[in-house]
């Protein structure tokens, strides 16, 4: 006994250090300037007003690479104000604020712009104003993991542009709000582009107009609320095929826009897009935007997943690239773009979290649906096979949730350490029609709504019968993995129990002798035994496929 005692108050100590330095560290790294709390803060000069309609109306100089035109906020007053945020990049000029037929007083901190109205708007008063702006916006160098605009040309020598502005924000090429807990009701995008190439932007087209000698404009109408870093441009000289696809609401129309370079590989994403329809369909419910259609328009960078248009840069392969990141082989079965964007459309555009800071909620859930579609095509064992060959990429550098209020996301590890969690919780759910049942409702109950960390859990928690809060503390809002400590006594009695950085941790395991079935235990962090004897801790098993935990085995 007293080895066990000596034992664990090492450990005790070595993880109380462990912790101090991390948290000090963090501290240290944790500092955001005025420019991160003016982008990431609702403060009341932003939630005195509720986005309904933009009309975003602009030309793009793609010889220059400038842009120049304008905005139109069209909103509810929540609150009596008299001064309000918007969002801006400050290399991009704001040349004038209008409003109803007046320019109006505007000043500048960083990347927001603070207007002033001649008398008070009055709470619940439908109102709008329009911002006339101009500029040189930020080139993209990496798009899309930096943002802004990615200026490209075809092989053919004719431009081919984009957007991506995700995390950096849809403030860097457009006026808006830009706090993603404010999604706009509805929007027009119309884009005057150079006659040579055509702009296809989120929804439907519907107008095509012809400026001058030079220039058409195309007015594309978003009818389904959309968050604004997922409005873009995509600006080329495309071949586009339509078609539809027989849905669980219906007929939805399927649109792609591939260069006409590479218009002999539009079979490539017509076969993709169908069977990840299927699958998705099947898993989290009908397509979130049967309104708007969906789109698939080829671009230089990889991709994004813009709400019904997606961005596609994956050259018309299969995989990543053409390579599987899980190892397991089954991430060559399918296209990685078309699948993991289009997931997206559930889990990021339908379901959107309110603050950067639970990005995770978009990532993890779109990650998870790779496995699904691999599940549904090919079997709950190759999905499985492919969640854990994920696990490689796993850093556990930081905790998946990121700080609230700052415009800042957490861990890379949302992805894969994200879907690697939603498959434990489908093995704890341990019943796949209660899981597929809760994936379903959650882009039911939170249709074409903004949520945050506790929204998600307390649904899980009350669709489950489970509570998922200590599961959901340490895999998301911890960096570190719980480790299973299992002791084996003298007399081969077998005692365990969890240590974690979450106080009160616990987390159902299964553990059995080795070559037998293993039984599930509930464990929580104070040692309790096992009805297990066994002659050394090597005759035992915990499953490690299914559970991503440490296990530390020892004998006293």
């Amino acid at each position: 006994m007293k080895l066990d005692i000596r034992y664990a108050i090492f450990f005790f100590l070595f993880l109380t250090a462990h912790n101090l330095a991390t948290a000090q560290l963090m501290k240290a790294k944790a500092i955001f300037n005025k420019a991160d709390s003016l982008r990431g803060t609702l403060t009341p000069l932003r939630t005195c007003y509720d986005i309904k309609y933009y009309h975003l109306d602009i030309k793009v100089d793609i010889n220059n690479r400038f842009i120049s035109g304008s905005n139109l906020f069209h909103f509810e007053s929540v609150d009596d104000f008299e001064r309000l945020q918007f969002d801006l990049f400050e290399n991009l000029s704001v040349d004038r604020v209008e409003y109803q037929g007046e320019e109006l007083h505007f000043e500048r901190s960083y990347n927001a712009v603070f207007v002033n109205f001649p008398n008070i708007i009055q709470k619940g008063k439908i109102d709008s104003f329009k911002v006339h702006y101009s500029g040189n916006p930020i080139t993209a160098t990496r798009a899309p993991w930096d943002g802004g605009f990615d200026w490209k040309t075809d092989r053919r020598g004719k431009p081919w542009v984009a957007t991506a502005c995700q995390g950096l924000g849809a403030s860097v090429w457009w006026p808006n709000k830009d706090h993603q807990s404010d999604e706009v009701d509805s929007m027009l995008i119309s884009v005057a582009v150079p006659n040579e190439v055509m702009n296809v932007s989120n929804g439907r087209l519907i107008k095509t107009e012809k400026l001058d000698k030079y220039y058409t404009k195309y007015h594309w109408k978003v009818n389904n609320p959309i968050n604004n870093y997922n409005v873009a441009l995509n600006i080329g000289d495309y071949e586009h095929v339509a078609e539809s696809y027989l849905g669980e609401k219906g007929l939805l129309s399927i649109d792609y826009y591939v260069l006409k370079e590479n218009k002999n590989k539009i079979k490539h994403l017509q076969q993709n897009t169908k069977e990840t329809l299927e699958a998705f369909e099947y898993w989290f419910g009908p397509y979130p935007f049967y309104e708007d259609g969906y789109k698939l328009i080829e671009t230089a960078h990889l991709g994004m997943e813009h709400q019904s248009a997606i961005a596609y840069g994956n050259k018309f392969q299969n995989g990543y690239l053409g390579h599987d990141n899980s190892g397991s082989g089954w991430g060559l079965k399918w296209d990685f773009i078309v699948v993991h964007e289009s997931g997206h459309e559930w889990f990021g555009n339908n379901i959107t979290a309110k603050d950067l800071a639970d990005m995770w909620i978009h990532e993890s859930f779109t990650n998870y649906s790779e496995a699904l579609f691999i599940d549904y095509h090919y079997g709950k064992e190759a999905s499985q096979a492919y969640v854990n060959g994920n696990r490689l990429a796993i850093l556990n550098d930081k905790p998946l949730q990121g700080p609230y209020g700052v415009n800042k996301e957490g861990s890379g590890d949302m992805y894969v350490k994200g879907g690697v969690l939603h498959n434990m919780i489908r093995t704890i759910i341990d019943s796949d029609e209660k899981w597929r049942s809760i994936l379903r409702g959650l882009n039911s109950k939170f249709y074409h709504q903004t949520v945050d960390y506790l929204d998600i859990l307390t649904y899980l928690n009350a669709e489950s019968g489970i509570d998922f809060t200590k599961i959901f503390e340490q895999y998301i809002q911890r960096k570190s993995i719980p480790v299973l400590e299992i002791v084996r006594r003298d007399n081969g009695n077998v005692f365990c129990r969890w240590i974690a950085e979450t106080p009160g941790f616990k987390m159902p395991v299964h553990i059995g002798k080795k070559g037998q079935p293993r039984t599930r235990y509930e464990i929580d962090a104070t040692f309790q035994a096992l009805p297990i004897k066994v002659d050394s801790t090597g005759d035992l098993e915990v499953d490690t496929f299914n559970y991503y935990i440490g296990v530390l085995l020892h004998g006293i």
